[in-house]
């Protein structure tokens, strides 16, 4: 999602310069790879790049290719074949194994669908989405490139002949993964990337301490949406946390009220109020949020179930799985931003449903043999 937005930002600052872009999107993966179909860069005619499609080995010849779809305005597929170990360039120096096809397309600033202003629609609401990107591994074949936005309520395209792709937009949406099918169009046969989008994290903290400070500057580094909460109007300020989404000088039902709760929605209870904490913990029982961390030891969150039991709650099993105290991963974190580090981490893997264990010790490859695509 960041790398989205990233990209939108670097658009909207090369459209005002008068630079003309290219959109480099990895569209299939055979094998392993740095990066994964759905990855994206955006390239403007004096070469500043915008997000990554490799871990840094292809981005130097995929400049080269976007630059030449800027001067010819037109779409190109280029494959790069990581696993020759005579290439010097892609075999020997990145060792991934891989095949990879990117697609590179030319920004038609006049053009009402641009892929651009399609990735805007795509993350324009805080709702689930899908982008369709069209391709042709047959030479000589015209390359379509991105061309639709789906949503439940809304499909954004000029095209008219993809209706026969509608089901499998809801299987994406459904699924919440992304999904490559070949389809016939204008005599040739095509590969639809199907790429689910999904909602933007979002991060709610409850206290506006110090220590939250690195946790939301952590947090805004990966693109997370992040609302600061507290009932101190002298903690709750833009100065304080300038790269927060929303500042609140609130009470706790405030706090929970202004918060929209979905499967993407994080909480973090750290005020150092333990009146605080607790009302807002009460309140989160009742919905249906996924993460609910609490900074403090043991100790306190044994008091807190306490104090429910005597006003009559009962922690169900289901509340208490959703329930993360103490907060964050075990890696012997003591300072502020080492807490905000291993808090960040635990709710990435809970946001991933992983384990959190080293990687050393994975017997599988890092991703799937598939790299997370189904090929329909």
């Amino acid at each position: 999602m960041k790398e989205v937005t990233d990209i939108l930002k670097a658009y909207s600052t090369a459209k005002a310069s008068g630079k003309k872009t290219a959109l480099a999107t990895v569209v299939k993966v055979e094998g392993s790879s740095y990066r994964q179909p759905g990855a994206r860069m955006l390239v403007t005619e004096d070469g500043i790049l915008t997000g990554a499609i490799s871990g840094g080995c292809l981005e130097g010849d995929a400049l080269r290719k976007a630059l030449l779809a800027i001067h010819q305005k037109q779409n190109k597929l280029i494959t790069y074949d990581t696993s020759d170990e005579s290439d010097s360039d892609f075999g020997v120096q990145l060792g991934c194994n891989g095949i990879v096809h990117i697609l590179f397309e030319y920004i038609d600033e006049c053009a009402v669908c641009n892929p651009i202003y399609l990735l805007e629609q795509s993350v324009a609401e805080r709702k689930e989405a899908v982008v369709l990107t069209l391709f042709s591994l047959e030479r000589n074949t015209v390359q379509i490139g991105t061309v639709l936005v789906y949503r439940e309520d809304l499909v954004i395209s000029q095209r008219t002949d993809l209706k026969a792709l509608h089901v499998a937009f809801k299987e994406v949406l459904y699924s919440k993964s992304s999904i490559i099918k070949k389809i016939q169009l204008e005599d040739h046969e095509h590969e639809a990337l199907i790429e689910y989008i999904p909602l933007p994290v979002s991060l709610v903290l409850a206290g506006a301490g110090n220590d939250a400070q690195p946790l939301v500057k952590m947090a805004n580094l990966l693109g997370w949406e992040v609302l600061v909460g507290d009932g101190r109007a002298t903690h709750s300020t833009a100065k304080r946390f300038p790269e927060a989404k929303q500042i609140l000088v609130t009470k706790p039902l405030q706090l929970v009220e202004n918060s929209s709760i979905d499967s993407r929605t994080f909480f973090v209870l750290m005020t150092h109020n333990y009146k605080y904490d607790l009302e807002v913990l009460k309140l989160l029982l009742e919905t249906d949020c996924i993460y609910i961390g609490i900074l403090g030891p043991k100790t306190k969150l044994n008091r807190m179930f306490d104090d429910l039991s005597a006003e009559g709650i009962v922690v169900t099993k289901a509340q208490l799985d959703r329930i993360y105290g103490p907060i964050g991963l075990d890696i012997g974190a003591e300072t502020s931003e080492e807490i905000a580090l291993s808090v960040v981490a635990e709710i990435k893997a809970v946001m991933e449903g992983k384990t959190a264990n080293s990687l050393k010790h994975k017997k599988n490859k890092i991703h799937p043999a598939t790299n997370g695509i189904k090929n329909t």
